[in-house]
């Protein structure tokens, strides 16, 4: 279903101040979807991320309270994100060898950083993996989607999707973890310590919101090489945090 008919079978339905919301935040589901797409697998559409979006977008202004006290901006943003996720749960989040090399990534950083007493160059990593460093840019490059946090961190049934962790019907959720302020400060002290052009990015990325693109065009790299770059912070990340997410 495209946008422009979705929009026209709300109009048919809906109040008029409900209508008046979706056309006034349509926007909104664009931007959540294109930076959400940095977390994706390459295989996922980001115009279907949209059109499910709005979905959330429309079931939003149909449900939102004036008098609850939240913006609805606020409000629809969760339902969107909502509805994205909720539509992506039953899909292949991270084939699984994509999750085995980033295993290794990890590991192979552990033992570089406690060898050289410091970040370890792209090259070092790939010389560690025994592999070309084309080769391991390729690997970064497959496990875009590549999460902080993910289902075995928090000790669930394995045969549940990663994507259930995020979902608002869910009492597992990382977002529990990251607000442990004990955490958090680990967390703040291992991105100060990414290569300068990674922490860049991931301020760009999470503080600034930019979308893969625009970060390219600050960066003056590819979309792909991005990609590459915020796994390979994610990879450090978490080989840093391992006492956390073992």
């Amino acid at each position: 279903m495209s946008t422009h008919r979705a929009l026209s079978l709300y109009r048919s339905t809906q109040s008029t101040s409900e209508e008046d919301r979706v056309k006034q935040h349509a926007a909104l589901v664009r931007k959540i979807a294109y930076h959400m797409m940095s977390r994706l697998p390459a295989s996922v559409e980001v115009d279907d991320l949209i059109q499910v979006g709005l979905m959330g977008l429309m079931e939003a202004a149909r449900n939102f309270d004036e008098e609850a006290g939240v913006q609805f901006e606020t409000f629809a943003s969760q339902r969107i994100r909502g509805a994205m996720l909720d539509e992506l749960r039953n899909a292949d989040w991270l084939p699984r060898q994509a999750r085995k090399n980033m295993r290794e990534i990890e590991r192979a950083i552990v033992l570089l950083e406690q060898q050289l007493g410091r970040a370890p160059l792209e090259s070092e990593v790939a010389k560690a993996l025994n592999v070309a460093i084309e080769d391991y840019q390729i690997m970064l490059g497959d496990a875009r989607g590549h999460q902080l946090l993910h289902y075995e961190d928090l000790d669930l049934d394995g045969d549940n999707d990663q994507l259930d962790i995020y979902a608002a019907d869910h009492d597992a959720n990382p977002v529990d973890i990251l607000s442990d302020e004990s955490f958090r400060g680990h967390l703040i002290e291992a991105i100060a310590l990414l290569p300068e052009r990674e922490k860049l990015l991931m301020a760009l990325y999470y503080d600034e919101e930019l979308n893969l693109k625009e970060i390219g065009a600050v960066l003056g790299v590819s979309e792909s090489r991005v990609c590459q770059l915020h796994s390979q912070a994610v990879a450090r990340l978490r080989a840093k945090l391992t006492d956390w997410l073992a």
